[in-house]
């Protein structure tokens, strides 16, 4: 689940008894560890799944949640292969009874290691492809399928830097860095011993590792370097990157792990960060010749750690001892330790997610709910257009092409077609073989799910078919096909309701239709972006907008940097402004509207509290890649750009909510 996802459900548990707190928002997220007792039927179970999809509702969990199962009728194949991992995966007797076997035998496959088994001096490349293609492991690099950055989207590979399990940042102090190394470094080495390795040598070679590993995080250029050298990505062959990075096979590993694209020397590659590639090849080519077992320990100390879910306690508490640790040393406030049903339940959607989409559908999102939506969909596009109008700084010609591309966007409300096709799962999960051990249950599944992703990508306008999860809580636009996707999960209380009243409605889910409709306007605002457009009236309205959310900030909180967060900001103004604008004119057609009991708001009141509970949540410290700033400013921020908030809460003219200049940006 993406961090968007688990911040919006986080949102829930807020419920509309809290009132509207616009200058300080402060989130509650208990942890609640229920029991679970396991019955042999399969009926027993999917009861289960439904009580903890319900209580995990109402708790705001950070997990992918359904409630499917409702009923005691007979299970389908693929039904039946769902809960059978997941009580595998509840298995823990089973687990610890297996102990380490398992995982021995996946370290033979990949031709052993020195440290704790004979090792067959095998082939590095080999034992890469094996990696990347077999367990999804990428220990130098990343390649994955995605559209091209730009026309025509065909799907491409893209090769990227890895994702770093050792959690170093580059502005981090020296004492801090060494006291994360050395934590870092009892950790692997813990990791060897359990899996019997000798400990002289078990210090070694963890050593090593993170030498390897502290060696390519230095070969990392920042993205804000990257997008001033205009070098966000390179177009190259698979011959071009074989020459400037020749450690790596890359035909080779790349056909393997892609089967059954057909791939040549030829073949077209996104490259991303190419300077960080050449000194990877170097470093590889230079830990041949010197330490060539210690790639080996490298890539299998690696690989344990990304299996770490599917093994047995002793590595589970090896590994949140170590993020408690790390956690305490970088100064991030303790994250609370899952319950083992919440990862159950997240792996089984991963890898069960068509299964389980169309029960989720079938149980939470009817047609009176997607017939709503649409028409409210309809009246934030219409005020949007409308808006687009009155735009001082745009011009008649960009107004127009921009209206265009409002009227042709596609919208998605609630499943994505493949979701109301469950049948296609049979076929799918026939490659799936469980047992006998969970962990190789696991890999299966992990298998699986890679070559369903690929066989995706090579099916026609299938760019977002696995980007949306049904019960997600975060829309998707699609570039590539011009459609914006607002999943099932997100039509859902507290964010849509069709009972609810339509202040409720507009102020939270229209807010949201209209700041992600404003996501394919954001080139407008870019230097360069609208030629066409009045230059200065632009700039002064992006200047204003960027002075309004500095006298914001609150005393010892720094601003946060980028072209990308300005956009999200400037989305989320307009957002506000055009849902309001939205039910404004929906009250001048129908009148009346409905208040909630004991609430005492009016009905514009109701509106903005409504927006404001559902920016307000607490950021998730261990998301690097939230680009949105702190929740007070998504309040603050568009609550005090609209005139009408401070006429009807009352505030004082010249006050932090009332400001005596507003921006007109949308």
């Amino acid at each position: 689940m993406d961090d968007e996802d688990k911040s919006m459900q986080e949102t829930s548990a807020r419920g509309w008894a809290s009132g509207l707190e616009a200058s300080a928002c402060q989130e509650r997220s208990p942890e609640d560890v229920l029991p679970l007792k396991w019955s042999c039927q399969w009926s027993m179970v999917r009861r289960t799944l439904l009580t903890l999809l319900l209580l995990g509702l109402l708790l705001g969990s950070s997990v992918l949640w359904f409630y499917i199962f409702t009923n005691c009728g007979p299970l389908a194949e693929e039904e039946e292969k769902a809960f059978q991992f997941y009580s595998s995966c509840m298995d823990i007797d089973a687990i610890e009874a297996a102990g380490t076997g398992p995982l021995q035998q996946v370290i033979e496959a990949l031709g052993g290691w020195n440290i704790s088994s004979k090792w067959t001096f095998s082939d590095f490349n080999q034992t890469l492809a094996l990696l990347m293609s077999q367990y999804d492991y990428f220990p130098f690099f990343r390649a994955y399928l995605r559209t091209h950055p730009s026309p025509p989207y065909a799907p491409v590979i893209q090769i990227d830097r890895p994702e770093f399990e050792v959690p170093l940042k580059q502005e981090q102090e020296q004492k801090i860095y060494a006291q994360v190394i050395r934590e870092y470094l009892a950790y692997l080495q813990k990791l060897g011993i359990l899996l019997g390795g000798d400990p002289e040598k078990v210090q070694q070679h963890a050593f090593l590792s993170i030498s390897i590993t502290s060696r390519l995080f230095e070969y990392l250029r920042l993205l804000e370097q990257r997008q001033s050298q205009d070098k966000l990505f390179h177009v190259l062959t698979i011959d071009q990157l074989q020459e400037m990075a020749p450690a790596i096979d890359w035909l080779s590993c790349l056909q393997e792990t892609f089967k059954p694209m057909s791939l040549s020397p030829s073949q077209a590659l996104v490259v991303h960060d190419l300077d960080y590639l050449r000194n990877m090849s170097q470093l590889i080519q230079e830990e041949m010749l010197k330490h060539r077992d210690v790639l080996q320990s490298h890539m299998i100390l690696g690989l344990v750690e990304t299996l770490t879910p599917a093994l047995d306690s002793k590595f589970r508490e090896a590994r949140r001892e170590l993020s408690q640790k790390l956690q305490k040393l970088t100064e991030q406030p303790l994250m609370p330790a899952h319950p083992r049903w919440k990862k159950c339940v997240e792996h089984t959607g991963s890898f069960f997610k068509p299964t389980l989409a169309a029960l989720y559908v079938k149980e939470a999102f009817g047609p009176s709910t997607q017939n709503a939506a649409i028409k409210l969909f309809t009246e934030i596009k219409d005020a949007l257009i409308a808006r687009l109008k009155k735009l001082p700084w745009i011009s008649e010609k960009s107004r127009k092409e921009a209206q265009d591309r409002v009227t042709k966007l596609q919208v998605k409300m609630g499943p994505l077609d493949w979701v109301l096709k469950p049948e296609l799962a049979r076929q799918e999960y026939q490659d799936i073989q469980l047992g006998p051990s969970f962990l190789q249950s696991f890999l299966s599944c992990v298998r699986s799910l890679r070559a369903r992703n690929v066989q995706s990508f090579l099916q026609p306008l299938s760019h977002h078919r696995w980007q949306v999860s049904p019960w997600g809580v975060k829309p998707y636009y699609s570039i590539p096909d011009h459609v914006v996707v607002f999943p099932a999960g997100l039509l859902q209380p507290p964010f849509f309701h069709t009972g609810y009243p339509r202040a409720v409605n507009f102020g939270a889910m229209g807010s949201i239709m209209a700041r992600e409709v404003l996501h394919i306007f954001y080139q407008l605002l870019l230097p360069g972006g609208c030629p066409a457009c009045d230059t200065h009236a632009l700039q002064e309205a992006l200047l204003c907008l960027e002075h309004h959310y500095a006298a914001l900030l609150l005393p010892g909180r720094t601003s946060l940097n980028g072209s990308q967060t300005f956009l999200e900001n400037a989305a989320d103004v307009g957002g506000l402004a055009i849902a309001l604008q939205a039910y404004n004119e929906r009250l001048l057609k129908y009148r009346g509207e409905t208040t909630l009991p004991n609430q005492h708001l009016s009905p514009r009141q109701l509106f903005f509290q409504s927006y404001a509970q559902t920016m307000c949540r607490e950021p998730n410290p261990q998301d690097s890649q939230d680009i949105h700033r702190h929740p007070s400013l998504r309040v603050n921020g568009p609550l005090s750009s609209i005139p009408a908030f401070a006429r009807y809460f009352g505030c004082s003219h010249g006050t932090l909510m009332n400001p005596s200049r507003r921006c007109q940006l949308w």
